[in-house]
């Protein structure tokens, strides 16, 4: 029972648990935010990590054109030197 006040009890008693409820729940709302938060964490992580395979594949694709370009290129050139050597030796 509440302490006596000119107030009716039943309205203190009222007050009071309304305060302790807001009170407990405090908690639930801290872990609910505090798990909201590392959700939006963890998934920027997995944004990011999707970004960056993506860029690394373009990357990569872009060095393995540029590789087999040369190659051919290397090609060419040697079969046109080697084509010239034996045609001006004749």
């Amino acid at each position: 029972m509440a302490f006596p006040t000119s107030v009716n009890n039943q309205i203190t008693d009222s007050v009071t648990q309304a305060n302790v409820k807001v009170l407990g729940d405090a908690p639930a709302m801290a872990m609910g935010n505090l798990f909201q938060a590392t959700n939006n964490a963890l998934a920027n992580s997995a944004h990011n990590s999707t970004t960056a395979i993506q860029q690394t594949n373009v990357t990569a694709q872009a060095a393995t054109t540029m590789g087999v370009a040369i190659l051919y290129s290397i090609d060419t050139a040697s079969t046109g030197v080697a084509t010239k050597t034996i045609l001006s030796s004749g």
